[in-house]
């Protein structure tokens, strides 16, 4: 896609944080490299340049306190919000000087100013588009087989075409040959996203699509609305905290910085 000439736009970037999590209960609050896990991700995000600030959206009041506690903006948000987009939608409506909201999974304590500032210089570019994501080349079979790695597959101009847990595109002839290609086949849908803030609240109040459904994916409810996520890429994504062994593999690297 030939990107249009850039607009001055303001953003913001926004952390939805939920206190209980099945498979590392409390996680955000984990504290064993010195630190909760919450700020982690909230000083990473800070580093990202050409935003206008980073607030964590929450639903649980030690979380709140928690990022106050470092100096970090916090807000609560209605027990009827359940997914983290419903969060940030509510923080979009008591920011209507906002132009751009760019929602950051808080179990990311590594994310990259990168994969920040180029999510939202897509819908800076891109006038036209509501809604923009990235993604990651995959070159390993276990990865693309496995289901809780999310797989887009998107055009030449960027545009997503669908998302699954399913190894998209299916290779008739087999996938290992396809591997290593270069362009890459095969990408990694990374769980960061930019929103314009009408539509974020227009898809806040949709009801669950189809699709959505049945794979458990809210983007494709955008897709099903007839609306455009772009996707941009990047050379590798950040590492989620999802499980004990997960959190502690960050605080062995944060102790050995």
């Amino acid at each position: 896609m030939k990107p249009a000439l850039a607009l001055s736009l303001s953003s913001l970037v926004v952390i939805p944080a939920r206190l209980h999590s099945s498979r590392l209960p409390q996680k955000l609050l984990l504290a064993e490299t010195g630190k909760p896990l919450i700020q982690h991700t909230y000083e990473a995000a800070c580093l990202a340049r050409g935003t206008d600030g980073v607030i964590v959206a929450t639903d649980h009041d030690s979380i709140c306190q928690a990022v106050q506690s470092f100096g970090g903006e916090a807000v609560m948000t209605s027990e009827s919000c359940a997914s983290g987009t419903d969060r940030v939608a509510e923080v979009a409506r008591s920011r209507p000087e906002v132009d751009i909201f760019i929602n950051v999974q808080g179990d990311e304590p590594e994310i990259s100013a990168e994969a920040i500032e180029t999510v939202r210089r897509l819908l800076e570019a891109n006038p036209d588009v509501s809604m923009a994501t990235l993604a990651t080349p995959i070159r390993w079979l276990e990865k693309l087989r496995d289901p809780a790695c999310v797989k887009v597959a998107f055009s030449e101009n960027g545009r997503a075409l669908y998302f699954s847990r399913s190894p998209i595109p299916h290779v008739r002839d087999g996938f290992e040959e396809q591997l290593d290609a270069d362009p890459p086949v095969f990408f990694q849908h990374l769980g960061i996203y930019a929103y314009r803030r009408d539509f974020l609240l227009q898809l806040a109040t949709a009801p669950p699509s189809p699709l959505e459904q049945l794979e458990k994916l809210e983007q494709l409810r955008v897709l099903e609305m007839g609306q455009t996520i772009l996707v941009g890429t990047i050379a590798e994504p950040s590492i989620g905290i999802d499980t004990p062994s997960d959190y502690a593999t960050f605080v062995r690297k944060m102790r050995n910085c």
